[in-house]
């Protein structure tokens, strides 16, 4: 049993890597794609009148966070820097990471590029994309003409 608990994690991380090829193939745009030296969790959401982009970004400084966007795409990119150690400086253990992030992820069409907006609280980026105002059926008439 004990076995089958420390090979568990390495089946679950082969399958994601293999559900990360595969998905990445099927983007036609950069959806989802992250580099750097550590990548933020992120969290997107539909809502009836937006989507919604949560971003883990513990320790980062709202004036190291950027986030653009263009040809419907949003990228989001920062840093995070710990104060400066020198080499095994009384640490035993040091996991948490620090350095450059990068994201980007496709928009749907229905995004409303012109209207959106961004807070940061506690370490949680928000950036809230509205919906454009769906397009209304009119009615046409036609005339006769005799």
């Amino acid at each position: 049993m004990n076995t089958l608990r420390r090979t568990m994690p390495m089946y679950r991380d082969m399958g994601h890597l293999l559900n990360d090829f595969f998905n990445l193939q099927k983007q036609d745009d950069s959806s989802y794609i992250e580099t750097g030296t550590w990548s933020p969790l992120v969290d997107i959401k539909e809502e009836k009148d937006c989507f919604l982009v949560i971003a883990d970004v513990p320790g980062v400084k709202k004036e190291d966070i950027d986030i653009s966007l263009e040809n419907h795409v949003l990228t989001l990119k920062g840093e995070r820097q710990f104060e400066k150690t020198e080499q095994h400086q009384g640490y035993t253990r040091r996991e948490r990471t620090q350095g450059q992030f990068y994201r980007r992820f496709g928009l749907p069409q229905t995004a409303d590029d012109a209207k959106i907006t961004a807070r940061y609280t506690h370490g949680v980026l928000e950036i809230r994309i509205p919906k454009r105002e769906a397009a209304t059926e009119k009615k046409i008439e036609i005339s006769v003409e005799e």
